[in-house]
């Protein structure tokens, strides 16, 4: 029985690859589709690769993957290489497996007579609706190599947020999970080594002693629920961050939290804004373009805004107009973009104002960052001197009762 290598889709987004037996292709087709799955690709199996399942893993192509084929591809269109080709030479040298096959499908739908727009939109995960509107606006307007290179810069850009905000995060984290293991190994291997010591003396003890002592002895006998209660709340939290509820919670926490929500405030604003900027420039409609803006947004409230703005213009109201009841954005921002659709140059404002927006947040994240440091010091300091004073404090006191 003949065999066809597949690669199909089912209803959640999630790819899948393999072989399949069957009479004919259209049976495949059929075998395939009855299991409720999307057909991306479907061909005859080669004789050597019969009855092989792909068993090798990779990651899928991150937004760097996606920035460095866009810049090349720009390169390449601009040197007179025609899109097929282009794309041709790209996948060649792409290193991810799965980045490749994506391309290599994607120049197949192009010599079919499909649209470079149309080929994306297999690949929603990986190419976002704002790359594919913003191509697709080339497209009918001209210019694909100079979108290119603006897709390309902007990803560019994203990247560089994207990584200055982890930086500003890994270091306290790093520095959180110092803290706690230096207090995990005070309680269960230095405290245990005054225990005989304070036998039979518990009643001299004073409070932050007999707390402590109560700790370590739980952790040293009873560490499997300590390990199962952080696994349980680890699990609860990333349950809730599933839910709407939840998300909710969390994005209101990241903008209340003294010393970061002007950090994710800044950011935010750069994003959202920097996004409507390109995609106005770029020619895309309005309504899609707030549609875009409000989905990668970041936060639930920033989301909720831009699709209340959208609900507006639709009815034919200005942007500006329902941006001044919101506390989300600077009054000054909501002026500059009321001057600019006043003037017609709403996306050049746009693009300003991100613009200072993203410097901005790189002086936020360097303040952050350098207040933290002296926190976290503070804090590790903090924690160490307790759990020594709970053990010096009650030596000194037999002391002087000896005396």
């Amino acid at each position: 029985m003949p065999s066809y290598r597949y690669e199909s889709k089912n209803a959640s987004g999630q790819v899948s690859a393999g072989v399949i037996a069957a009479n004919s292709l259209a049976a495949a087709s059929q075998m395939i589709r009855s299991r409720g799955e999307y057909i991306i690709a479907l061909a005859p199996a080669e004789e050597g690769q019969r009855k092989q399942v792909p068993l090798s893993f990779s990651f899928g192509p991150g937004l760097r993957d996606v920035q460095n084929f866009t810049a090349q591809l720009a390169v390449m269109i601009r040197a007179g290489i025609s899109l097929r080709s282009a794309i041709e030479g790209i996948s060649e040298q792409t290193p991810n497996p799965k980045f490749k096959d994506m391309l290599m499908q994607i120049r197949k739908d192009i010599e079919s007579g499909r649209q470079f727009s149309d080929a994306l939109l297999r690949y929603p995960k990986t190419f976002s609706p704002l790359y594919i509107n913003m191509i697709k606006a080339s497209e009918l307007s001209g210019g694909f190599s100079k979108m290119l290179d603006r897709i390309a810069i902007y990803l560019d850009q994203q990247i560089d947020t994207r990584n200055q905000v982890r930086g500003a995060m890994i270091y306290p984290g790093i520095i959180l999970c110092m803290a706690i293991g230096v207090t995990i190994f005070l309680l269960t291997f230095v405290l245990p080594r005054f225990t005989s010591l304070f036998a039979g003396k518990e009643a001299l003890l004073p409070l932050p002693t007999k707390m402590l002592l109560a700790m370590s002895d739980f952790m040293i006998n009873y560490w499997y629920i300590v390990i199962a209660l952080v696994v349980a709340s680890a699990w609860g939290i990333a349950l809730m961050l599933k839910t709407e509820w939840g998300k909710l919670a969390f994005d209101k926490t990241k903008l209340r939290v003294p010393l970061f929500r002007s950090l994710f405030r800044a950011l935010y604003i750069s994003r959202s804004l920097h996004t409507m900027g390109q995609l106005i420039n770029a020619g895309v409609p309005m309504l899609d373009t707030l549609a875009i803006t409000a989905d990668i947004s970041g936060n639930i409230l920033y989301k909720r805004m831009w699709r209340t703005v959208y609900g507006a213009v639709k009815q034919g109201k200005k942007i500006a107009a329902p941006l001044q009841r919101t506390p989300l954005l600077p009054k000054s921002v909501i002026q500059m973009i009321s001057a600019g659709e006043e003037s017609g140059k709403l996306g050049e404002v746009l693009d300003e104002v991100s613009t200072y927006y993203a410097r901005e947040l790189r002086a936020v994240i360097k303040t952050v960052t350098a207040m933290i440091e002296p926190l976290m010091i503070v804090l590790m300091g903090a924690i160490v001197g307790f759990i020594a004073m709970a053990i010096i404090l009650p030596i000194f006191k037999m002391s002087a009762l000896v005396q």
